[in-house]
């Protein structure tokens, strides 16, 4: 697992100041207390860290954000689009316990084998993917209420039971 924790993307700037909407997917009204950089993908791999003033969660996916050096919002909207990241121990002080992207890191199993650690928790509409490498292949897991058996966030363990085959395909 990477040093930063992709969280989110900046949506929107907001007012005439050089704020910033940030629209995550960290599970909760999220305020950046405590948190004093908010990393900026530039190019692909390539995070400039920005200074966070002062923020105010908006709702459950939406903080409005103030970053040092932003200060008009023609400053801030040449930061709109651009995914957001956070230090990993950081992250772990923002994320809601229930939100699908705290399984970050887990280690996954199926029908009580040990497979991988979670490395990437994708959001689509209707389930959420979970990326893992499984013989030094990338490997797609559904998780919805048909394969997801528990987690367990005290041994940091997600349970599924996966359909027959579907390993299969990515390591035949």
């Amino acid at each position: 697992m990477s040093e930063f924790i992709h969280i989110g993307k900046l949506v929107a700037s907001f007012g005439l100041k050089g704020e910033l909407i940030l629209k995550h997917e960290l599970g909760k009204k999220t305020v950046f207390k405590g948190i004093e950089v908010l990393f900026v993908e530039e190019t692909k791999g390539n995070y400039l860290p920005y200074f966070i003033e002062n923020s105010k969660a908006s709702n459950q996916e939406e903080t409005t954000i103030k970053l040092e050096g932003l200060n008009t919002k023609e400053s801030a909207a040449r930061l709109v689009s651009r995914n957001a990241w956070v230090a990993d121990t950081d992250f772990r002080k923002l994320v809601g316990k229930t939100a699908p992207i705290a399984m970050l890191g887990y280690q996954l199993f199926d029908d009580g084998n040990l497979l991988a650690p979670i490395e990437e928790v994708i959001n689509q509409p209707h389930q959420v993917l979970l990326r893992i490498t499984l013989e030094g292949k990338e490997v797609l897991i559904p998780l919805h209420e048909e394969t997801l058996d528990s987690i367990d966030h005290d041994k940091k363990q997600v349970h599924v039971t996966l359909p027959d085959g579907l390993l299969e395909i990515y390591t035949s």
